[in-house]
């Protein structure tokens, strides 16, 4: 922050598709505000900031009504558009604050966060009379100047950078231009980490997954990336962002948004029966986003990702207010990394068991979700019928590591007779 006096504060405005949503207020003792304005708040058809401010959510007016109040971290809505990790080490050793410091790194972030948020910094004579009246006696005060050419150096464990393709090259975006791709380079402790993600989330579309449209980017094609160490592969991953077009943001968010949950809770807060009851309750068509996502629930378990957490699955706003789900993506075959890994990430039917999990629990899942089985049951039958007409030759032609493939067709032989593939 930029005064050591507890009664100064930055403030940054946050818009969605044009619209002011409010203002957010950073202390320098680490107490961060935000506080919506009438005009957004009172207005019915506005755009969706949060499935929780959503008109027909239960209690969104009494939510809204209050300011959003939270100490170092920002609110989860907010803290979850923020990078986790060695990303995050990266840039807030750029920055040279605390990594904690969330009110600072979405300051720096706010021009191309995920989804169609924008926080913008404010100048103090721009901020009005009212916000400060609602903090006492509050004085606005200027951000501290970063130097957006900050060199970084960090050992990265797997990287991704919002980037911009251009003639078939992809450069680090830089002010308000938006990238197009999520790049991920290699990691440097896990071997393969990009083909292997291309090629599950490849073998997912082949069952009816939704995804994206995804590549893999020889290295000396990414341009303007921070001297991070990267082992010797050739590829690094890529995915098309599905919260842009050609002209605009799409408005997203994850399930730990949702649910109110941080970053550190994505494992151990929630379970897959309450992503299912939300989509079908509140999506534009939630009879067909709960059975796309019943599929990429069998998906993982068919490709042995433990790794689809509250983080791993999105809801997307087409037209700005009603939600639905959104495409696949960070679909990996963990248990190639992770020794004696049996486990997927969030409880379903009872069970977190890969080698446990039977058509049986699905259906327990279905009855707890309030999804109907009998619409539910055909999509999973499909989707084997597909892995085991299709996946076995396939796999063969994908670039994952051949070790890795033996590994991920020992999995196949290893789940409940009904999932196996051979």
């Amino acid at each position: 922050m930029t005064s050591g006096r507890d009664d100064e504060i930055n403030v940054l405005s946050i818009t969605l598709h044009g619209r002011l949503v409010g203002y957010l207020a950073g202390f320098h003792n680490g107490r961060n505000v935000l506080s919506f304005v009438d005009e957004y708040r009172q207005d019915t058809a506005r755009p969706t900031f949060s499935l929780i401010t959503h008109p027909h959510f239960p209690l969104a007016d009494k939510l809204m009504a209050e300011s959003w109040v939270r100490n170092q971290r920002l609110h989860p809505a907010l803290s979850n558009l923020l990078p986790e990790g060695v990303l995050r080490e990266l840039i807030a050793q750029g920055l040279k604050v605390h990594v904690d410091n969330e009110f600072e790194i979405l300051s720096y972030l706010g021009l191309d966060l995920p989804g169609a948020l924008i926080a913008e910094t404010m100048e103090p004579e721009d901020v009005p009379a009212s916000v400060l009246s609602v903090h006492g006696n509050a004085k606005a005060v200027k951000f501290k100047k970063v130097a957006r050419g900050n060199k970084f150096s960090l050992a990265g464990v797997q990287m991704k950078f919002s980037m911009k393709e251009k003639d078939g090259r992809y450069n680090l975006t830089k002010g308000d231009e938006l990238g197009d791709w999520i790049i991920k380079t290699p990691s440097t402790k896990h071997k393969d980490v990009p083909v292997n993600e291309y090629t599950a989330m490849t073998l997912a579309s082949l069952i009816g997954v939704e995804v994206p449209e995804i590549k893999l980017v020889e290295l000396d094609k990414l341009d303007d990336l921070p001297p991070i160490n990267l082992p010797k592969e050739q590829f690094a991953f890529a995915i098309k962002r599905f919260d842009r077009n050609e002209v605009s943001r799409i408005h997203t968010e994850d399930f730990a948004q949702v649910l109110v949950k941080y970053p550190h809770e994505k494992y151990n807060t929630a379970n897959y029966e309450h992503i299912a009851r939300i989509l079908y309750q509140y999506s534009g068509d939630g009879l067909m986003d709960a059975q796309q996502f019943a599929r990429r629930l069998l998906a993982n378990i068919l490709l042995a990702n433990g790794d689809a957490h509250l983080k791993n699955w999105s809801l997307i706003y087409p037209n700005q207010i009603t939600p639905q789900l959104s495409p696949a993506y960070d679909i990996v075959t963990t248990s190639v990394y992770i020794d004696g890994e049996q486990q997927y990430a969030l409880n379903l039917g009872g069970t977190k068991n890969w080698y446990e999990v039977s058509y049986d629990h699905f259906e327990y899942w279905a009855k707890k979700s309030d999804l109907p089985w009998r619409a539910i049951k055909p999509h999973l039958v499909e989707a084997m019928e597909k892995a085991r007409s299709i996946w076995p030759d396939k796999l063969k032609a994908l670039p994952m590591n051949e070790a890795h493939k033996k590994k991920l067709k020992q999995h196949w032989k290893n789940l409940d007779q009904g999932f196996q593939i051979k």
